[in-house]
C-alpha cells in the first residue's frame, strides 16, 4: 500500500507536468473517439443509403440473369418465394421486379439506362422510392405508360414533368421495339452515379410491352427486419432454392465491403499513430521526472528500497496518469458523439461532391461501447510500454553516484 501512496504523491510534486500529459492523453483520446465514430458514422450512412436506394439486404436473380442481363432469364416458383416471403416474420419487405436494358430517349437526347418494373406499394416498403420524389407524381395512375427518371437522367435528358420519352429495347422474342412513355416523376436517391442509368415504370406496363408473361420477374429485393441475420437466411434460402442466386448487399455490391474495411484500416491507422504519439509522450514525461529525482532516488535504494520497488514505483507513477486521464477523455468522447449523434454534422457545403459517391449531406457520428474499452485497454496498455524505459532508467542508476549528483 505504500507504492501506490508514494507514486501518487510523486506525481503532484510537479502538478504543472503532469496536468499538461494528463490535458494530452485526455484530448488525444477525445480526438480518437470523435474521429472514428465521424468516420463510422459516414460508413453507416453510405451502408445505410445503399441499401435502402439500391441492393436491399438480399437480392434473388437467376444466374444467367446477373451474367447476361437478358430478359429470358426469368425466376422460376416466383409463387413459392412470395408464400415465402409474406410469411416470414425476418423479412420486412419485398419487391419484385421486371428490368430490361435499353436506350431512353427524348427530342433533346438518349441515353442508355435499365429500366425496372415495379409495383408501386412494395417498392416504396422496400426502397422509400415514394420518399425520393423531388417533381411530379409518385408512380402516376391517371396517365398512360407513366415512368419515374432521376433528376440526373432528366438533366441528360432535358426531360420535366409530363415530357414524352421514348424507350427502345429488346423484346423477348428478340425483336426491337420501342415503347412511348411520360414523365410522372422526378426523384433523387442521394447517389447521382446509381441515378443516372436507372427508371422506373409499371412492371405490369412492362411485362406487356416485352411480350413477357404477367406475373414475370428478373430480381427480387428483400429488406429483413435484422441486418446481423443477413448471412444466416440468406444461407438458408440458397439451401432451398439451389437454381437461383441468393446474394447479400455485400455480394451484390463489394464496393460496400471495400469501403467499410478501408474506413476500418484507416481507423486503425490513426489509433497506431495516436498510440506511438502517447508512447513518446510519456517517455519523454516520466525520464524528465526520473532525471529530476536521481539524487533522491540514489538515496532511497542506499537505505534499502531494492531495485524491484523502484521499478514499480515508476511505473504506478505512469498508469495512475493515464488512469486520470483516460476517463475524462472517454467522457468526453463519449458526450460528444452522444450529442452530435442526436444532431448530426451538417456538410451540406459539400454535398454536390458527396452526392456523386452516394453519401449524405448530415453524417451522424455512432461508436460501439466495445470501443470504448479497447481505447481505455489501448491507453493503459501503452502507458506501460510507455514507462518501461524511465523505470529502466531509474533502477540502473547507482547509488553511490546518484548521491554526489546536484
Amino acid at each position: 500500500m505504500i507504492l501506490p501512496v508514494i507514486a501518487w504523491r510523486n506525481i503532484w510534486r510537479n502538478p504543472t507536468r503532469s496536468a499538461v500529459l494528463i490535458g494530452a492523453i485526455t484530448v488525444g483520446i477525445w480526438s480518437l473517439i470523435f474521429i472514428t465514430g465521424f468516420m463510422q458514422g459516414i460508413t453507416v450512412s453510405y451502408i445505410r443509403q445503399a441499401i435502402e436506394t439500391r441492393t436491399s439486404h438480399i437480392q434473388v436473380h437467376d444466374p444467367e440473369f446477373k451474367d447476361d442481363m437478358e430478359i429470358k432469364y426469368m425466376i422460376e416458383d416466383q409463387g413459392r418465394w412470395e408464400r415465402l416471403l409474406s410469411s416470414d416474420d425476418q423479412v420486412k419487405a419485398y419487391s419484385l421486379r421486371t428490368k430490361i436494358s435499353g436506350m431512353l430517349s427524348t427530342s433533346r437526347g438518349s441515353y442508355g439506362v435499365v429500366l425496372e418494373g415495379v409495383d408501386p406499394g412494395p417498392e416504396a416498403l422496400t426502397t422509400k422510392l415514394s420518399e425520393q420524389v423531388v417533381e411530379g407524381i409518385y408512380m402516376d395512375t391517371s396517365q398512360y405508360n407513366p415512368i419515374m427518371v432521376s433528376s440526373e437522367l432528366a438533366k441528360k435528358l432535358k426531360a420535366k414533368i409530363q415530357s414524352k420519352v421514348v424507350f427502345q429495347f429488346q423484346q423477348l422474342d428478340g425483336e426491337i421495339s420501342a415503347a412511348a412513355f411520360r414523365v410522372s416523376g422526378i426523384y433523387d436517391s442521394g447517389n447521382a452515379k446509381a441515378d443516372q442509368g436507372k427508371a422506373y415504370a409499371y412492371r405490369e406496363d412492362i411485362n406487356k410491352l416485352a411480350g413477357l408473361p404477367q406475373d414475370a420477374t428478373h430480381e427480387i429485393a428483400i429488406l429483413l427486419q435484422d441486418i446481423s441475420m443477413i448471412d444466416t437466411i440468406r444461407d438458408q434460402w440458397q439451401a432451398q432454392f439451389p437454381d437461383l442466386l441468393v446474394e447479400s448487399y455485400a455480394q451484390i455490391s463489394p464496393d460496400l465491403k471495400l469501403f467499410e474495411s478501408q474506413i476500418q484500416i484507416s481507423m486503425l491507422t490513426m489509433t497506431i499513430i495516436f498510440m506511438l504519439a502517447l508512447i513518446f509522450g510519456i517517455i519523454n514525461t516520466m525520464l524528465m521526472a526520473v532525471l529530476e529525482r536521481v539524487k533522491e532516488l540514489g538515496m532511497l535504494m542506499a537505505i534499502g528500497m531494492n531495485r524491484w520497488r523502484v521499478f514499480v514505483m515508476i511505473m504506478l507513477e505512469t498508469i495512475t496518469l493515464a488512469l486520470v486521464a483516460a476517463p475524462l477523455g472517454l467522457l468526453l468522447g463519449w458526450r460528444t458523439i452522444e450529442w452530435l449523434g442526436r444532431t448530426g454534422v451538417d456538410l451540406s457545403i459539400y454535398a454536390e461532391g458527396m452526392k456523386q459517391f452516394g453519401m449524405a449531406a448530415m453524417v451522424y457520428p455512432e461508436i460501439d461501447a466495445v470501443y470504448y474499452v479497447q481505447i481505455l485497454s489501448a491507453v493503459c496498455t501503452t502507458a506501460v510500454i510507455g514507462a518501461i524505459y524511465p523505470a529502466w532508467k531509474a533502477i540502473h542508476l547507482k547509488p553511490v553516484e546518484a548521491l554526489r549528483k546536484l
